[in-house]
């Protein structure tokens, strides 16, 4: 039997103040025949049912959902051209989508956005062994790109738990940062080059970068984050990580969040080399996941405030395993951890991760979540979960229903000082909305931190940037914009 999908209110009966462009065209019957007489029939999606459409109108989160009436798959860098260049001469607006696993409404419309589908652009380009240089189409899904690297002895230099559906160009676009950034570092330092097809319909290529070229400006940065506002992204150019020989991982219990600082320092010093990830849970984030991996055993007896996973990866097993052994009897002789327990084997250290990766999707199982990513300095990583949980606690709005927040959770990378707060619940209501927003920002702010780490700005921050950014960056930024995408038809209503 098939699960209808829920669905989710419209964006634009949920936020009446955001008025659709008036110069923009909507779309008739001349416009279809054009994009027919370009694209084959299995390029091409229309219908006038809402929920034929669902997957490609509606976020992840269940949050937001637009009303396209028309999805565009097209196969090739040059159709994305052409599809962008009429809409640019026509302005029609359009909204570039990857996989549609982002987190901040930018990958689906608002309004009656043309989707600008990239899953059908899949093909792996090229790879070279010896500089580790991996080039693909932007649709190419993580997976798929982990898997063909795997193969050869190569690993790509960024893990998310969307792996399954994400693709790479859509990661790029929106600069997430993963699992593993302590180790490999941001997309801005990995993306050798990038297609990239402007609003007018121009293609700006340099997927032949090296690795050191100082010839002018460094576009693809400008790409990089954009999240689709000034360019489709086609085709990377990536550089890949040698696959490490040993990979192991502990699973901690704490006590307090200054104990997972002291134990990162530790780490640091101890794992040096090998240290790959350090992702932190709190009680929360773990309860919710346990409720929802029903059928997992639990790694550890006990229940805790924090729980911390490290992630070793290296290239002598017998090495690596022997340090962070030693690593794991020190640090529970010394009582700086309550419990903890090491992979024995492979499927126990993908049983490990496990309970991380399922907390997202774990906190979105009763209905839906606000979901916020921010980043501080270390000493201040907790202290903002622990302020909106009181708030929300002193509202009365969690707990057992008929209250609408079941959980408010914490969790991230202690590695790159980036937390992700899911409030779960079980219906969105303005009422959480306006206790939530501005206050998040307002406390971010006040610590010097930023009000987006890794998910980008999207619909849901948009407006929102004066709180991490100085006023003369925000007129940088819309200067962008304007000079790119002067008729405002790409990704609109959102970032800026």
């Amino acid at each position: 039997m098939t699960v209808a999908q829920p669905i989710a209110h419209l964006t634009a009966e949920e936020y009446p103040k955001v008025k659709r462009t008036a110069n923009f065209k909507i779309l008739d019957s001349t416009d279809v025949s054009y994009f027919r007489s370009i694209l084959s029939n299995d390029e091409i999606l229309q219908s006038q049912s809402p929920e034929d459409l669902v997957s490609f109108n509606q976020d992840w989160m269940k949050k937001y959902r637009g009303q396209s009436n028309l999805i565009l798959l097209p196969k090739s860098t040059e159709k994305v051209s052409k599809i962008m260049k009429y809409c640019n001469d026509n302005k029609l607006a359009v909204v570039p989508q990857g996989g549609n696993t982002d987190l901040v409404g930018a990958s689906v419309p608002v309004f009656d956005e043309i989707v600008l589908s990239l899953r059908n652009l899949n093909k792996i380009r090229d790879f070279d062994p010896v500089s580790g240089t991996f080039k693909c189409d932007a649709g190419v899904v993580m997976r798929d790109a982990h898997q063909y690297l795997h193969e050869h002895d190569h690993i790509f230099p960024l893990d998310l738990p969307s792996r399954n559906n994400c693709h790479v160009g859509g990661v790029v676009s929106t600069n997430a940062g993963g699992l593993n950034l302590l180790r490999y570092g941001s997309l801005h330092g990995n993306v050798l080059g990038l297609e990239v097809v402007l609003p007018n319909g121009e293609i700006i290529s340099n997927m032949n970068a090296l690795r050191k070229d100082n010839t002018g400006y460094d576009l693809k940065q400008l790409f990089i984050g954009a999240e689709g506002t000034i360019g489709v992204i086609t085709g990377v150019s990536i550089l890949a990580a040698a696959k490490p020989k040993a990979v192991n991982a502990v699973f901690f219990g704490l006590d307090c969040f200054d104990t997972v600082q002291k134990l990162f320092v530790k780490a640091k010093s101890e794992l040096s080399e090998i240290l790959s990830a350090f992702e932190f849970m709190d009680r929360g984030s773990i309860e919710c996941t346990i409720e929802y991996l029903k059928d997992l055993p639990f790694p550890l007896k006990n229940q805790h405030n924090f729980y911390v996973l490290i992630e070793t990866s290296g290239s002598n097993k017998n090495h690596d395993d022997e340090k962070l052994s030693a690593f794991v009897s020190e640090t529970l002789n010394s009582k700086l951890i309550s419990e903890g327990v090491m992979a024995k084997d492979k499927a126990d250290y993908d049983r490990i991760w496990t309970w991380r990766k399922s907390v997202p999707t774990a906190c979105n199982s009763y209905g839906g979540m606000y979901k916020y990513d921010m980043s501080l300095q270390l000493k201040d990583l907790y202290s903002v979960s622990e302020a909106v949980t009181e708030r929300l606690n002193a509202a009365g709005l969690i707990g057992d229903a008929p209250k609408p927040i079941v959980k408010s959770c914490g969790y991230g990378h202690v590695g790159d000082g980036n937390i992700h707060l899911n409030i779960a619940v079980r219906e969105f209501t303005k009422q959480i909305e306006n206790l939530l927003e501005p206050f998040v920002y307002e406390y971010i702010q006040s610590k010097k931190g930023s009000i987006s780490a890794e998910h980008g700005v999207g619909f849901h921050k948009k407006g929102k940037l004066h709180y991490s950014r100085s006023d003369i960056e925000i007129r940088f930024m819309k200067d962008i914009k304007n000079h790119y995408d002067p008729n405002g038809i790409l990704n609109p209503y959102k970032y800026i």
